[in-house]
């Protein structure tokens, strides 16, 4: 079992930056891939970042490439989202899940632990 726990969102104006982590507890965080989606009312969640086991591999969502970073720190047991140049379109409700395998995808159906997730609002 892992368990995860979000914080960092909160309510900034637009062009301006957060940072999310996601604080893991229980075993093996190092082994696991780790991910970044996000929920706005009445949409589907989506895919926002992942990066692999190691850190060295990742990916992010299109919509926020040049804007958002995602990082980790193993030792730490925790995974980061840095949001820069925050949009009114990035307010949504952001979920940290891990996933029981050292690649990352951008799938959500192949993340197995979920974070409660944390509120961001951007406003304009």
């Amino acid at each position: 079992q892992v368990w995860l726990v979000e914080s960092g969102g909160g309510l900034v104006q637009a062009g301006g930056s957060l940072r999310l982590s996601c604080a893991a507890s229980g075993r093996a965080f190092s082994n696991y891939a780790m991910g970044w989606f996000r929920q706005a009312p009445g949409k589907e969640r989506e895919f926002v970042a992942a990066i692999s086991w190691s850190g060295g591999r990742f990916g992010l969502a299109e919509s926020v490439k040049g804007r958002f970073t995602i990082s980790r720190d193993n030792t730490k047991n925790t995974q980061y989202l840095q949001m820069n140049s925050l949009k009114p379109e990035d307010t949504a409700v952001y979920y940290c899940a891990a996933r029981t395998s050292p690649a990352y995808t951008s799938d959500v159906s192949s993340y197995n632990y979920w974070g409660q997730g944390t509120q961001v609002t951007v406003s304009s």
